[in-house]
This record gives C-alpha cells, sequence and structure tokens, in this order.
C-alpha cells in the first residue's frame, strides 16, 4: 500500500490543495506547527503527530515548528472569546515540556524541531506589511471561519492580533520554503484558513506552489464533542498529569462504533491487523478486544512498553480480570496513586470503610448502596455491612462502588 493509499484508507485526509493523493507518494519535507499554550500536549494532539509520524516513516522530511512567537499574539482558531495573552516566561516553560514529548513520540525518526520565535522575534513591522500584508484582502480575511463567528451576531469580537495570526502563520511557512524547503504544511481542518494563508503568501512572494493538507477533526461519536476529553477534563500526555493507567483506561472506554476509526488514526497496525482484529472483536464484542489492542499500542507509543505493560497489569485487577492478591509491590504502589486505599481495623465495617475511600458520601448512602447490591467485593454483589480478615487474600481486598472501575477502593491489613 503506497502512502496516498494508506491515509486515504485510514481517513487522514480532508482538505488538500494538490489535486491527485498521489502527489505524496514523492517524499519531500513538510511542517507541523505545534502551539505551546499548554504545558503539554493532549490526545487530541497525538492524531496530528502520529499523521507526522507517517509522513517521516515514508521518507518525509519532517519539520515541527513549536510557536513561541506565535503564541504570544495567541491562535483564535476554535476559539469563542480572546485568548488570554501568556508572558514570555509561561511560554518558554510550556516549550521545554513539549519538546520533550515530540522528542520521545520521534524517538525512532529523523525530525527537525525549530522555534518561529528565533525567525519573528526580529521581524520589523513595516517590513512585515510590505512583504506579507501588501498580498492579503481584507474582503478573504473577513470571510475567515474564525473572524466570521467572532464577528456575526452575538460574537465576542476579535482583536487585530488575532486578527493577524493568520499572516504570521504564513510567514512560517514562507520562511521555511525559502530556507529549508519545505513545501507541504499540515494541520487540522479547524486550521484550514491559516494554511491557505502560506502556500498564498509562497505563491505571491516566489511565483512558486507550495502546498497544504489538513486531517480531520476526531469527533467522539457517542458524544458528538471534539475528541480527548474524559470526565475529569483533557487526555494529557504528561504522565503527571494524566497517569499512564488513566491514559490506558480512556482508550480502553473507547465505544465500539469508534474503536475502529481509533484504531486506524492513533496505531500503526496495518490494514490486514485491523481487519482481523475487528472480525475477532465483533465475534465477541463483550471481550473487548479491539479497545484493549488499541489502549496497549496508543500507551506504549506514548510512555513506553513498560509503563503501557504496569497500566494494563493494574487496570485488569481494578476490572477483577486479575486477583488483586497477585498484584506485585509495584502495581500496589501504582494502584493506590490510582484510587484510594486504607488500612483495615478489625472493628470497621462495610460502611465506615466506604465512607473513608469517598465510595459513599454518608452512612446512609453507603447503607443504601450495600442494600441495594451496588457494591462489589471481589467481583461479586456484597450485601453484607460485616468484613473480616477471611475476605483477604495476600492481606488486600479490593471493593468497587457500582460498574465503572474506578470506583474502586483497596483495603489492607
Amino acid at each position: 500500500m503506497t502512502l496516498s493509499e494508506e491515509l486515504v484508507w485510514r481517513g487522514l485526509i480532508k482538505d488538500k490543495t494538490f489535486t491527485d493523493v498521489e502527489w505524496l507518494d514523492t517524499p519531500q519535507k513538510f511542517y507541523l506547527g505545534i502551539d505551546p499554550s499548554a504545558d503539554s500536549l493532549t490526545v487530541g494532539n497525538l492524531a496530528i503527530i502520529t499523521l507526522c509520524l507517517r509522513l517521516a516513516r515514508a521518507g518525509w522530511g519532517t519539520f515541527l515548528v513549536i510557536g513561541g512567537g506565535t503564541s504570544l499574539v495567541g491562535d483564535p482558531g476554535g476559539k469563542t472569546e480572546e485568548r488570554q495573552l501568556m508572558s514570555r516566561e509561561t511560554i518558554v516553560s510550556n516549550t521545554s515540556k513539549i519538546d520533550g514529548q515530540v522528542s520521545s513520540l520521534f524517538r525512532d525518526e529523523k525530525f527537525i524541531l525549530v522555534d518561529n520565535y528565533d525567525w519573528l522575534a526580529d521581524l520589523k513591522y513595516l517590513e512585515f506589511l510590505r512583504d506579507v500584508g501588501k498580498y492579503f484582502s481584507m474582503t478573504e480575511l473577513m470571510q475567515r471561519d474564525f473572524v466570521t463567528e467572532r464577528m456575526g451576531a452575538g460574537g465576542s469580537g476579535i482583536s487585530y492580533a488575532e486578527f493577524s495570526y493568520s499572516l504570521v502563520q504564513g510567514y512560517d511557512f514562507w520562511h521555511l520554503f525559502k530556507e529549508n524547503d519545505v513545501v507541504m504544511q499540515i494541520g487540522g481542518s479547524d486550521q484550514w484558513g491559516n494554511l491557505l494563508s502560506g502556500t498564498s503568501l509562497i505563491r505571491k512572494n516566489e511565483k512558486k506552489e507550495a502546498q497544504a493538507m489538513s486531517m480531520p477533526l476526531i469527533i467522539n461519536k457517542t458524544t458528538g464533542q471534539k475528541f480527548g476529553k474524559s470526565e475529569s477534563g483533557a487526555v494529557w500526555l504528561d504522565p503527571t498529569k494524566t497517569t499512564p493507567t488513566a491514559f490506558y483506561q480512556f482508550w480502553i472506554n473507547s465505544s465500539d462504533d469508534g474503536v475502529e476509526d481509533y484504531l486506524k488514526i492513533y496505531t500503526f497496525l496495518t490494514k490486514e491487523e485491523i481487519d482481523e482484529l475487528m472480525s475477532r472483536h465483533n465475534s465477541d464484542p463483550k471481550a473487548r478486544l479491539a479497545q484493549k489492542t488499541l489502549a496497549s499500542e496508543v500507551t506504549k507509543l506514548v510512555h513506553g512498553d513498560g509503563l503501557a505493560k504496569l497500566a494494563e497489569a493494574v487496570t485488569n485487577y481494578l476490572t477483577t480480570e486479575k486477583d488483586i492478591a497477585e498484584a506485585t509491590n509495584e502495581e500496589l504502589d501504582t494502584i493506590r496513586k490510582e484510587i484510594s486505599s486504607i488500612k483495615f481495623s478489625p472493628n470497621t465495617n462495610l460502611i465506615n470503610i466506604l465512607v473513608s475511600t469517598g465510595l459513599a458520601k454518608s452512612n446512609s448512602e453507603a447503607k443504601s448502596l450495600i442494600d441495594g447490591g451496588a457494591i462489589y467485593v471481589k467481583g461479586q454483589s456484597y450485601k453484607s455491612q460485616d468484613l473480616n480478615e477471611d475476605n483477604f487474600v495476600n492481606g488486600r481486598l479490593l471493593i468497587r462502588r457500582g460498574k465503572a472501575f474506578r470506583d474502586s477502593a483497596l483495603i489492607e491489613l
């Protein structure tokens, strides 16, 4: 399968300036801009990063541009209100952390990481107006989605700084085209207008053609919301913000109607491997084989084999697929970080434990949960208020409220 055929099959191409996708099959140089507006990337960012990895593996020269300069202005795309300006110190700190994440993801590939602050910081305003601003029609700019949404009825308005963002991004592409022979920019479909700014500027200033390609935004088919959110908020690549176990469990919870798409977008399994996997999954959906494979593959990509295996093991204990009595000390340490854990006292009943671990807000709620069969001990509904040492194996016991395996607590002697 050629690169272009693979990208089409995986559903990774939405908009493009070139006519035939086969143009992608001749490796050249491309770039992706990365916004350091936070101190970590999310699984939403990871989608476009995996597209970069596919291009890199197909021989494309890869430039990753951290927006240390453009972040001083703020990208208005996808925002209904003006961004709060960040200090240069915050941007530098964020950039350093994202540099580390990107370098880890591209650990087996060749790439060049640059910061657009290096060429934007000394850019003279009059020079910018003559070389860039002169070539952009106000009519065209006013029709950009991010402008019409902010300027329309009920819109919050847009500052000149954010209005100009698209021109600055166009300058980035022009700079990379001149200095490094970069001929294509990629991004999410919500960036399409900004991507076109660069191709237009290069055509007018250099009398040459450059290309742009966007990929579709990833949508959670169950909720209809932009992909990458969990009940606790964004799912981060930084293990201190989203633990590898919580990261793994995010993918485990993928819906059946979305899991095949996620396998295509986020993993490097081949078409044959995914087809076979989905056939096995569809024959027994309750086993969640596709979700488990997805979780394992993506967690390995982001956090490495060791933490992926640890996250899988911890999840198996929480879902009672494995007996908590078998957990190693390392696994127990991880479990204690993921869920509540307390020491068992002989004069403590189950009601006290549920309240102490936060599985119930009050004694009355705890009693109601027990009576209603909503409390599980060793994976089985448990309707007694009494616990004793006979319930423990290897000095530990796992208690769960309801079906959600994260609503669990570890009890130890």
